[in-house]
């Protein structure tokens, strides 16, 4: 075997040998680098008379040829077992069950807005919307508030930088307001106006936060503006829509008179299950009243002619008592943990 066979030879069980990419580097400066063998084969052609040198050229150039074909069939090599190695560290267990996808819930307040509005439909009443930030003459005015009210502080309304007669809206009956500016509006010159029969759910803002109180919760208002209405109206009214939503029979309401500047004569709304663990207990959930002269007149209603009644619940209250819940804030933390309990 000749030297240059040999040194092919050489070539081929040191690529061989090459176990990564840097020793393969290595191994390749040993024949092709600038001090390789075959280089100097190369260099040495010079010091060869013409006829010998083209001979000796054309056999280094057919070795150095099946050392580089040596080399990139090892590179190759080399490719393809690391490219091996990564799919079997990456492989997936097709006969594995899936991980799925957890499906999401209603959150529990969203869940009781949806059926005070679905069983309040069921008897005839619209569902009214308007906007969170309100003017003072909507929230405070219109509701014949006095100016000198508590309710018009700093301490429990959130005002708007810089305008002292904008605001988050205490409550959603400004949305009654607006609906019946609106609503005389459209039948202002009928004979007999329609009656008024909505609701008003939505969120409110007051500066308050403890166990039972958030500074933004909701409230769902009820309205029936007509003739003739009156308070046994109102009793009826509310207490059907407590038996229904709570789904019992044994639950006692009682109206217990109170004081609201919207309405006159005006009751707070309690109730006392009669089983379970608030048995026995009266609860407060609710106020409500026959519509104050002064607010019908604001909206330009004849309060000669028209009368009506005005409810307000708290359905962050009515969650509570409906999957006994005994701290409001759970419901805002976000806990995935707790609101799973309602998906």
């Amino acid at each position: 075997m000749s030297d240059l066979e040999v040194l092919v030879s050489q070539a081929e069980s040191d690529f061989s040998a090459a176990a990564d990419a840097a020793s393969l580097e290595q191994a390749k400066a040993r024949y092709l680098g600038k001090s390789g063998s075959l280089t100097e084969q190369l260099k040495g052609l010079g010091k060869l008379d013409p006829e010998a040198r083209k001979e000796a050229g054309a056999a280094i150039n057919v070795v150095k040829q099946k050392v580089e074909a040596a080399l990139e069939a090892r590179r190759e090599a080399l490719r393809r077992a690391a490219l091996e190695a990564r799919l079997a560290e990456e492989a997936l267990d097709v006969t594995l069950p899936g991980r799925g996808q957890l499906r999401g819930g209603l959150h529990p307040v969203s869940r009781t807005l949806e059926r005070i509005e679905q069983l309040f439909r069921g008897i005839g009443f619209d569902v009214a919307d308007g906007p969170e930030i309100e003017t003072d003459f909507h929230n405070f005015t219109a509701l014949n508030t006095p100016e000198n009210h508590p309710a018009r502080s700093m301490h429990d309304t959130f005002y708007l930088e810089g305008a002292s007669d904008v605001m988050l809206r205490t409550h959603t009956s400004p949305i009654q307001v607006r609906y019946m500016q609106a609503h005389v509006a459209r039948h202002g010159g009928a004979e007999a106006m329609p009656e008024i029969r909505i609701i008003a759910p939505g969120r409110v803002y007051r500066v308050d936060s403890d166990a039972t109180h958030s500074p933004m919760f909701h409230q769902v208002e009820g309205l029936w503006v007509g003739e003739s209405v009156s308070f046994a109206d109102l009793k009826g009214v509310v207490s059907d829509f407590l038996h229904r939503f709570f789904e019992t029979d044994q639950l006692d309401v009682r109206f217990r008179p109170s004081f609201f500047p919207f309405t006159e004569p005006s009751a707070e709304i309690d109730v006392a299950f009669m089983s379970g663990p608030l048995a026995g207990r009266w609860l407060e959930i609710a106020g409500c009243g026959m519509v104050h002269p002064n607010v019908l007149g604001h909206c330009g209603i004849d309060s000669e002619r028209y009368t009506g009644f005005a409810f307000g619940f708290g359905p962050d209250r009515l969650t509570m008592l409906r999957y006994g819940i005994n701290d409001l804030r759970l419901f805002y933390d976000g806990d995935v943990r707790f609101l799973s309990q309602f998906s």
